[in-house]
């Protein structure tokens, strides 16, 4: 790659603006927020809130506590996937560190957004113990290519072999999921073969290095990451007590998932509920769904983001004393 002409050598060189393919990108997915916010309206006008939160208290108590065993177990494996990235960089941190800054990362990722969660506590955390921004980026990097990994195999697997039953009113079908599934399971099958046949694990693309793992860690990410999916999925199967198919539920939540990634909204708030009500209100009712949706935002959402609110300070409180300790002159 040639480097940049030296300052005052030649002419200026001139800022680089946005492709035609970056506005289309931009203007698609400004059209589908607008579409969501719109959704969103339309459903919200006619919910009655007090049954909302009657159905909230409906939830029989096996079933929120059999929730909260899956949220827990859900984000204990979550908090494993930077100690794939600690595999494939050789940093020296513990486990127990590593997890911990995974877990609060993670809960402030879905509550505020992955700029703020999965990015800029990654580095505050990881730098202040000593991880270096490059290290920081690619241990960053493997986690999301985990996590979306395993989103691809098992979306590929629900839309293709037990495709939800879409409303009367939507333009596709079950042969038009079948298809997108297939490609999915195709696309996740496409990064095992390129894990198994490449002689080089580090690639260079514009600039930034892009780790492939033997095929020992990629069918590890695979499997941590399909049964995190799946457990996800499993919350909101018990949460809507079993009433709806659990393939289905699993099917609506990807699909929500990649509807919160387009629209940036932190945490989903409002996407989430939004297609869950599009997809399944033509089988439940809207204020069952829409407490399902409570509980499970405060079982997944809220409770850990407690939990790593109290480790984030812990964690300040040990970085500063540590700071202290290492600043005191010797004797």
């Amino acid at each position: 790659m040639a480097s940049p002409p030296a300052a005052g050598a030649g002419a200026p060189a001139e800022s680089v603006g946005p492709t035609p393919w970056e506005h289309v990108k931009r203007i698609a997915a400004w059209l589908f927020f607008a579409g969501v916010v719109a959704l969103i309206w339309r459903q919200a006008r006619h919910i009655d809130w007090w049954s909302v939160l009657a159905s909230v208290r409906a939830i029989p108590l096996p079933m929120l506590l059999t929730a909260a065993v899956l949220a827990f177990l859900s984000h204990l494996l979550y908090s494993t996937y930077d100690l794939l990235g600690r595999r494939m960089t050789h940093h020296d941190l513990g486990t127990v560190p590593v997890m911990g800054i995974t877990f609060i990362s993670y809960a402030f990722n879905l509550n505020f957004g992955s700029l703020i969660g999965g990015v800029a506590f990654r580095y505050r955390l990881y730098s202040r113990l000593g991880l270096r921004p490059n290290t920081i980026t690619r241990v960053l990097g493997f986690s999301m290519l985990t996590n979306w990994f395993g989103y691809f195999v098992v979306a590929g697997a629900a839309f293709c072999f037990a495709p939800m039953t879409l409303p009367p009113d939507w333009r596709i079908d079950s042969g038009g999921l079948r298809i997108l599934g297939a490609g999915l399971m195709l696309a996740g099958a496409a990064y095992l073969v390129l894990c198994a046949v490449a002689r080089e694990h580090t690639w260079s693309i514009r600039g930034h290095e892009l780790d492939t793992p033997p095929l020992r860690i990629a069918l590890l990410q695979l499997a941590l990451s399909c049964t995190n999916w799946s457990l996800i999925g499993g919350i909101l199967w018990f949460l809507l007590q079993w009433q709806v198919e659990y393939p289905t539920v699993l099917s609506v939540l990807l699909v929500a998932a990649v509807a919160g990634v387009i629209t940036h909204v932190p945490g989903g708030l409002g996407v989430l509920e939004a297609v869950f009500l599009a997809l399944l209100s033509h089988r439940l009712p809207e204020a069952q769904i829409l407490g399902a949706l409570l509980a499970y935002r405060a079982l997944y959402y809220l409770l850990p983001l407690a939990v790593a609110l109290v480790f984030y300070v812990v964690a300040e409180m040990h970085a500063r004393r540590l700071r202290r300790m290492l600043s005191m002159p010797p004797g």
